[in-house]
Order: C-alpha cells, then structure tokens, then sequence
C-alpha cells in the first residue's frame, strides 16, 4: 500500500468514508421517518402543490443508501490502492452527490413557500368545509389538529370572524362563529359548554392558533431532509477531494 500512495491520506480516506457510511445510514432512516409523515401535514402541502417536501425526501432515502454503499466500495479501493476503483468511485459518487444536492434544494424551497401563515390560512379559509375530495383532505386535517393541539385556526378563533370562508358562507356566524372542534373537550373528548363556547368564554374555547404546530411539522421534515443533507455533503466533498488527489499521485 506504501507503493501505491501515501499511507496517510488512504487513512484519510478510510476515516472520511467511514463517517460518510454512518450519516448514510442516519440519512436513510431520517428521509424515511419524514417521508412516513408522522405529523399528517401532506394535505396541507398536497393540495397547495408544494409536496415536493416529500419529493425531495424519496431522492434522500436513495442518495442515503446509496452514500451507505459508495462508502463502503471506496474504503475498500483506498485499500486495494486500485486507481480504477478509485476513478469508478469518484463517478458514482459524483452522480449520488448531484442527486442529493436536488433533494436538498428541493425540499428547502419548497419549505420555505409553506412556512407562511397567510398561504396555510388562505387555503384553511377556502377549503375548509368544502364539498371536494381537496375539501374534505384539509377539513379532516383541520379538525385532527385543532382537537390533538388544543388550537383554533391559523393565528386564532378570529381567523372564522376576520375572513370571508367557506365555512362562513355555510354556518351563520351567530350559530357558529367557528368549527366546534375548537372548543375544549372532556376526556371523553365531548365538547364541555357548547354555548360557552359558541360566545368565546376562553375556558371553553381553544384561543391558540394551529400555525406553531403546523410550521414545526414542516421544519422538522426539512432539517432531515435539507439541512442534514447539506452537512453530508460538505463532508463528502472534502473526502473526495482527498481522493481526487490521492488518485493523482499515487
């Protein structure tokens, strides 16, 4: 191995391909937990259009094994000493790196569309009680996470008092100024004071707004998906510069 290059930087090597193998693997499992969707917020970025949080976490899940496997074949060509191994890696790897600087870039973009109260708000407003298969995805999400959080609207209860809607153009606003499932709830999850409520006494109605909630959901998904990513791959181009010039010298 002497004869064939510098014993240190196939070290180098070995180290750097060894860490790229271990965040391949966590990559792996953090796009899969991400694109499971744990926190049920696909139809909020479904029907919107900008799923390709989502899209960019299926590219992770390849590229994270992928970098997995291309770590191990480049531990094993540094050892070998072999410069086709080591020219076959460098391409491979390159392909793998490309790809997941999409899935970076995508699910980072996309993000940051859907990190903004008034588009989630605008679509609660619109789709919220509609009768559409689009309508019925967001008022099922709307009412899962208002009872789950105890939260009412995007920013608050006055979201359905401020905002023409959908659901104000079917429910008078003396009968129901919001969605019942704003109202807080006993253990058997029945609505305390219904009338209480239905005037806004805030011991009967849930006067926080969902968006805290819905925002974390989506950062957490694109700090596996971008961020992690972003750091894997300022790591591999260092250890691929390393393999670059040991190529050249050996």
């Amino acid at each position: 191995m002497a004869e064939k290059g510098n014993a240190g930087l196939v070290a180098i090597i070995v180290f750097g391909n060894v860490v790229i193998m271990l965040c391949g693997l966590a990559l792996f499992a953090e796009t899969i937990w991400a694109t499971t969707d744990p926190y049920y917020v696909y139809p909020v970025l479904g029907v919107t259009g900008k799923d390709d949080v989502f899209a960019g976490g299926w590219i992770g899940i390849f590229c994270g094994f992928s970098f997995f496997l291309l770590a191990v074949y480049g531990i094993v060509s540094a050892l070998k000493g072999s410069r086709t191994m080591l020219m076959v890696y460098l391409v491979l790897m390159m392909i793998v790196y490309i790809f997941e600087c999409a899935s970076c870039i995508t699910s980072f973009t996309h993000r940051d569309y859907m990190i903004n109260s008034n588009v989630i708000k605008m679509q609660m407003l619109q789709r919220f009680a509609e009768d559409s298969s689009a309508g019925n995805e967001i008022t099922n999400f709307w009412k899962r996470i208002m009872l789950e959080k105890s939260c009412c609207g995007v920013d608050g209860p006055k979201d359905w008092i401020d905002y023409s809607s959908t659901f104000r153009n079917k429910y008078n606003e003396s009968d129901a100024p919001w969605p019942f499932w704003c109202c807080t709830r006993d253990a058997n999850f029945q609505i305390l004071n219904k009338q209480a409520c239905r005037i806004g006494l805030k011991s009967y109605l849930f006067t926080s707004g969902c968006f805290e909630h819905i925002g974390h959901a989506i950062d957490s998904y694109t700090w596996g998906i971008s961020w992690f990513g972003f750091a894997i791959l300022m790591w591999t181009m260092l250890v691929m510069f390393v393999t670059m010039y040991h190529y050249f010298t050996m």
